[in-house]
Parts: C-alpha cells; sequence; structure tokens
C-alpha cells in the first residue's frame, strides 16, 4: 500500500514493559501518515492516550491489579517454570482469550489493514487469523518472543485456536507467521537458539512512560565511578525485590561510588532511613536522562533495562527475579557485558563482589561499547514501518534474509 495510508491497530496487554516496545514503532508509523490505533484493557486506556494514541477497550481488565494478586495460584508453581506457565496460562489462556471477542467486534467497525502485537499478547494472532489478516509480533517479554521458546504454549494457543474455529497449529507456526519485528540487540539470544524465518531484527529504541525528569544534584556528583541500581516496574514490588533493596545498599553504601538507586514510583526512599553521602535513593529517574551519567547499571535483567544500559554502552550487574529476566540475564552473559547474581545468591557479598569485578575488568564496558555501536548500526522503527506497508499491501509472509 505504498503511497496509501495503512490502518494499523496495535494490541497489548496492560503493561508498560509490554506497552513501551509497541510505542517507538506506532509513532514512526503515524509520522509516515498512517492511521494508528491500540487495542488495550480499559484501565491501561489512559496510558495508551498518554503516549499521544488512540485507545479502544479490549480484553480482560486487571484494573491495576498484578498477576499474584489475580491468580494467587501461580506462586505454587516451581520458579524455574512459572513463566512458561504464566505466559501459556495467563497471557495466552486468560488474556488473549478475552482479547478475541473484542477485537472480532472491533474489525468489524474500525476495519484495521493489519493488526500489530507486542508478543504477550495473543488475542491479536487469534483474531487476525480468523479474519484472515495479516499479522506482525514485536519483541515484548522474551518467552513469548523467542522462536525457540514457542511450543511453551502450545496446548493453551490449541485451545483458544478451537474455541475460534481455527485448524490446530502443532509446530505453533502461527504467531510468527507473517512478520516478527525482533527488536533487539544483535546475537541477542543464548548459545544454540535461532531466530525464527520472519525474524527481522531491528534497533530497540527505548520509551519511558511519565514526566520526571533529572534531578539537578546528578550534574554534581563527586568524580567517583557512578552504579545505577533499579529492578523495574515489576520485580521492585515483589517481595524478592524488596529484599534485594536492602542487600544492594549493604553491599556497596561504603563503596568509592557514587551509588543512585530508583525504588520504583510506588515506593517510599524513605523506608530505607539515613544513608552515606554517597548514595542517592529515588522513587524514579528516567532512564534515558540518567545512564549517559553512569559506568555501571545493577538492574533485574528487565528488558527494557537492559537494552537501555546497552545502548549506552554500559556494563551491567544482573539480579534476574522472575519473567524471562534469567533469560536476559544469560544473554548479558554470553555477550560478556556483565555478570549475573543468581537468585539464590542475592547476598551483599555477592553483590559487592560483582560490582567490583566488573568495574575493574575493561573488557565488560569495552564488550558492552561494542554491542552499542553494533545496535546503532541496525535498521530502526522505520524499516518497521516499511516492512508492515508491505505486509498489509502483500499479505505474504516477509522472510528476512539471513
Amino acid at each position: 500500500m505504498e503511497g496509501h495510508a495503512v490502518r494499523m491497530l496495535f494490541t497489548t496487554i496492560a503493561d508498560l514493559g509490554h506497552f513501551h516496545p509497541l510505542v517507538p514503532i506506532a509513532r514512526a508509523a503515524a509520522a509516515a501518515g498512517h492511521e494508528v490505533a491500540f487495542a488495550c484493557p480499559t484501565s491501561f486506556g489512559a496510558t495508551v492516550e498518554a503516549a499521544g494514541f488512540r485507545a479502544f477497550p479490549c480484553g480482560f481488565d486487571p484494573r491495576n491489579r498484578t498477576n499474584s494478586t489475580l491468580f494467587p495460584g501461580m506462586h505454587k508453581r516451581p520458579e524455574t517454570g512459572r513463566t512458561h506457565w504464566v505466559v501459556a496460562n495467563i497471557f495466552a489462556g486468560v488474556f488473549g482469550a478475552a482479547m478475541v471477542p473484542d477485537l472480532l467486534t472491533l474489525a468489524q467497525s474500525w476495519l484495521p489493514d493489519v493488526i500489530v502485537r507486542e508478543t504477550g499478547e495473543f488475542g491479536g494472532y487469534i483474531a487476525a487469523e480468523v479474519l484472515g489478516m495479516p499479522h506482525a509480533s514485536v519483541r515484548a517479554d522474551a518467552t513469548s518472543a523467542t522462536h525457540t521458546l514457542r511450543h511453551s504454549s502450545r496446548e493453551a494457543l490449541a485451545r483458544l485456536r478451537e474455541l475460534s474455529g481455527l485448524a490446530d497449529d502443532p509446530d505453533i507456526t502461527g504467531p510468527f507467521r507473517y512478520l516478527h519485528l525482533a527488536c533487539e540487540p544483535p546475537h541477542f539470544v543464548p548459545p544454540g537458539e535461532a531466530h525464527g524465518p520472519t525474524a527481522h531484527v531491528l534497533r530497540p529504541v527505548n520509551f519511558e512512560s511519565g514526566d520526571e525528569t533529572l534531578p539537578a544534584w546528578v550534574a554534581n556528583l563527586p568524580a567517583l565511578p557512578t552504579v545505577y541500581a533499579t529492578l523495574g516496574n515489576l520485580a521492585s514490588i515483589m517481595p524478592s525485590g524488596r529484599a534485594t533493596f536492602p542487600a544492594i545498599l549493604a553491599a556497596l553504601g561504603n563503596e568509592p561510588i557514587n551509588l543512585i538507586v530508583t525504588l520504583g514510583r510506588g515506593n517510599d526512599p524513605a523506608q530505607f532511613g539515613s544513608q552515606p553521602e554517597n548514595v542517592h535513593i529515588e522513587r524514579y529517574i528516567p532512564q534515558g536522562a540518567l545512564l549517559p551519567h553512569c559506568d555501571l547499571v545493577i538492574n533485574h535483567g528487565g528488558f527494557s533495562t537492559v537494552t537501555g544500559a546497552l545502548n549506552a554502552g554500559l556494563p551491567m550487574v544482573v539480579i534476574p527475579h522472575s519473567a524471562d529476566q534469567p533469560y536476559n540475564a544469560a544473554c548479558c552473559s554470553a555477550l560478556g557485558v556483565g555478570r549475573v547474581v543468581a537468585p539464590n545468591d542475592r547476598t551483599p557479598e555477592a553483590i559487592r563482589e560483582a560490582v567490583r569485578a566488573v568495574l575493574a575488568d575493561p573488557t565488560y564496558r569495552a564488550k558492552a561499547v561494542q554491542v552499542r555501536d553494533e545496535t546503532a548500526a541496525l535498521p530502526g522503527p522505520e524499516v518497521a514501518v516499511e516492512l508492515l506497508e508491505r505486509l498489509a499491501r502483500d499479505k505474504v509472509p516477509i522472510i528476512a534474509s539471513r
């Protein structure tokens, strides 16, 4: 549909980590003259609209409740397999099932040309298949975005396809059938894994919600290495995350560094009492504004945090907690850009040793800078838009050249 506006319907679950990867592509599509809208749970609509998009209420609405509150049985699952269970049973089995009928109804009035979903949102894929419409996915959490892990949702997707009147898809090719926009650093997969045939590796562009600004005191920090510690939006409110913050403070409060800790908007810095002069605790600081002032990032392995650090050429100490964080930590380890603190070793001693090791060895920083430069050379959101234009026009899978 070159020269013609394409009507693109983006779909997302109610989670910032899933929504944010869609925003740069949606904005590039709108800037190119295409009509863009989002389908999302009702309570998430304000977040979508604040980013500048039209929001259609669709699907299961968590109403700002966490998955652990909505589905308390998930914590009875073994931690090693919990993420796969969540993706299959909650993302696909509950959220996806609720999204499909709403999307089918919406499609009758809004008439999209293509559905673009973040990979944790499965309803868009099923609805598009029912409608005979091309669909694309954008990398969100690694568990649902990784081609080699697609079989973990096989049973849930088979039920969803059956309920929607679709034939079985035993090899689970459907979610990646037409186009997968793998917005991630080059080689960001553990050894032995590979992308699917329709995966196009593109430059990840970080987007942040909110209107906070960089605190003035950052510009006046002493001439010491600056270490930034964050556990993102989800891990910071989990019990394991809350326990990790005191370990980080105990590990690094007396080290010869500037330590900046962000707790998340819902946590109060006052809970940790007075701190040494080199320690700064805030609720939230925009990552994009802060990272240029840093030398190392301690994080939970959330994809947006990891790619933000790599886009800035910064090494990391990764302390994974849940979701796809162990996977992202393994990717960082394979790339040589940081150290990983194992879930059973989140102690002040282990964190201190990892931070000292990364700061002392310039190889980690050199590897991170290499990844930064390789990532910067990748095609950006404008190429994603070109691929979506082609998909809407030709309605056939777009196989990537390797």
